[in-house]
């Protein structure tokens, strides 16, 4: 029988380096050995890139909360269905840029939607379905954005135009994710040099997940 596989999640504000570690984790897991799907959110499938275009770019307030949600969980389930569960299935590594915790941080509180909608949503389009690790990236907003600014994609700047309050509010709710689950979730001080963060990511897959 084939052994199921891995999936591991990066959450954190804007700009906080989840892409950079994504991939630093990707070479670092092939360089074991591993078969790896990288893959982000929103999007990941074709269907799911389709709805990505219409969540990350144009005004900030182009949605309302709830129907931005609802469009994320759209292209969960397609992304899910399409390229997470297939690969787990046969038995390869699943690195994710973002996943659900970043529906209930950015939808669910800092968009005012509540958490508990959110779950009941969450719920009701794929169960109990959850990253075996998620590393949430922890850095001061105001250095994320900067960094942000500095790597460009204006096209696809949606969030990070809301106001300063609302990336202060993701901080918070990032954190206390965190907090709330220490068996699925490590938070890493993304204020470092990269390698530096990328050798405590290795440490937490390496501490939970045996490589």
């Amino acid at each position: 029988m084939q052994r199921r596989g891995h999936f591991i999640s990066f959450e954190g504000g804007e700009g906080a380096g989840k892409s950079t570690q994504a991939r630093l984790l990707k070479a670092a897991l092939e360089g074991r050995g591993h078969r790896v799907t990288l893959t982000r959110e929103p999007g990941g499938s074709p269907g799911a890139e389709e709805i990505r275009k219409l969540l990350v770019e144009g005004e900030p307030e182009r949605w309302t909360p709830l129907s931005e949600t609802l469009l994320f969980l759209a292209a969960r389930v397609d992304h899910v269905a399409r390229v997470i569960e297939p690969a787990l299935a046969k038995g390869d590594w699943v690195i994710s840029d973002r996943f659900s915790d970043s529906t209930y941080v950015y939808q669910g509180v800092a968009r005012g939607v509540g958490v508990d909608t959110v779950d009941g949503l969450q719920k009701a389009a794929l169960g109990e379905f959850a990253p075996d690790l998620t590393l949430v990236l922890d850095l001061d907003p105001r250095e994320g954005l900067k960094r942000a600014g500095a790597r460009g994609g204006a096209h696809e700047n949606r969030f990070e135009r809301f106001d300063d309050a609302f990336h202060t509010r993701l901080r918070k709710a990032f954190r206390d994710i965190a907090a709330a689950n220490p068996k699925r979730c490590v938070l890493i001080d993304a204020g470092r040099a990269a390698e530096d963060i990328a050798a405590d990511v290795w440490r937490a897959v390496e501490k939970r997940l045996q490589p």
